[in-house]
C-alpha cells in the first residue's frame, strides 16, 4: 500500500468514529520549512511542497466536505482551493474574513463549481461578491469570526468534514480552540526563517500544549509527512 492510500485510509477511518453534534470532523492540513515557517514573511507566498506532495494535499480535500482559510491566505496566495491533481469532488470553499477584506477579483470568487462562503462578523447590507455568499455571524467582540459559532452553521449547512489549510492565524485559532482532531503536516527540506505557522496557544506549559499521538512520518519525494491525531492536555 502507498502512501497516500494509507493516509487515505487512516483518514476516512478516523472520520468514520468521530462523534460530535456541535461541529464538523477538522482535518489541519498545511505545508512547513524545516524550524515551522509557512513563509518567508507574512503576507508573501511561498510554494514549498513538492509535486507528490501537492497531489496528498488535493487528495486530501476530495475527502473532505469542506475547505477553510482566512482572508490573509486570499490576498497573499489567491488560492482556488479546488482538487486539480487528483481525480475527486472540490470541497466547499470558506474563508473566514472578519471585516470583509475580500476582493472581487479573488480567484474564489470564480470557482469552478462551488459558490463561496465568507463567514464575517460584519453586517454585509451594502455588499456582494458575484459567485460568493457572505454569512455574518455574531461579533463577540474578539476580532475575530467566532469558530465555534461557525463550526455550528457548518454543520447545519452539511459540512461534517472539514480541512483547514491556513493562514498563520487560522491554525493557531484552530489549536487555542482545542478544534483540530487530526493533522497532515507537510515538511519541505527549506531552512526559511521567517514567519511561522504556529503561534501563541494561550499557555507555556507542555503538558496543556496540543500534541500528535499517535504520530506517523514518511518521506514523500524530497519532503517529511508527519501525521496522526491531536491530544489535548496530555503530554506527548
Amino acid at each position: 500500500m502507498n502512501l497516500n492510500q494509507h493516509i487515505e485510509d487512516w483518514l476516512t477511518t478516523r472520520k468514520a468514529s468521530f462523534q460530535s453534534a456541535n461541529r464538523p470532523f477538522v482535518t489541519l492540513a498545511y505545508a512547513q520549512g524545516w524550524g515551522g515557517s509557512i513563509t518567508t514573511k507574512q503576507g508573501q507566498a511561498v510554494a514549498l511542497s513538492g509535486a507528490d506532495s501537492r497531489c496528498l494535499t488535493h487528495q486530501l480535500r476530495s475527502l473532505h466536505d469542506g475547505l477553510l482559510v482566512g482572508i490573509e491566505t486570499v490576498l497573499s496566495d489567491n488560492p482556488q482551493l479546488t482538487v486539480r491533481d487528483w481525480p475527486g469532488e472540490n470541497p466547499q470553499p470558506i474563508v473566514l474574513d472578519t471585516t470583509l477584506r475580500m476582493p472581487e477579483t479573488a480567484r474564489l470568487c470564480r470557482h469552478p463549481d462551488k459558490q463561496c462562503w465568507i463567514l464575517t462578523t460584519r453586517s454585509h447590507s451594502n455588499t456582494e461578491y458575484p459567485g460568493a455568499e457572505i454569512i455574518s455571524l455574531e461579533d463577540t467582540g474578539t476580532a475575530s469570526v467566532p469558530l465555534d459559532s461557525a463550526l455550528q452553521l457548518l454543520l447545519a449547512r452539511g459540512i461534517k468534514s472539514l480541512m483547514v489549510e491556513g493562514g498563520a492565524r487560522v491554525i493557531s485559532a484552530f489549536l487555542r480552540a482545542h478544534l483540530v482532531d487530526v493533522v497532515v503536516l507537510t515538511v519541505a527540506p527549506f531552512l526559511l526563517g521567517g514567519y511561522r505557522a504556529i503561534n501563541d496557544l494561550g499557555t507555556n506549559s507542555l503538558d496543556e500544549l496540543p500534541c500528535i499521538d499517535p504520530l506517523f512520518t514518511q518521506r514523500l519525494g524530497k519532503d517529511l509527512i508527519v501525521w496522526g491525531d491531536i491530544q489535548y492536555g496530555i503530554r506527548a
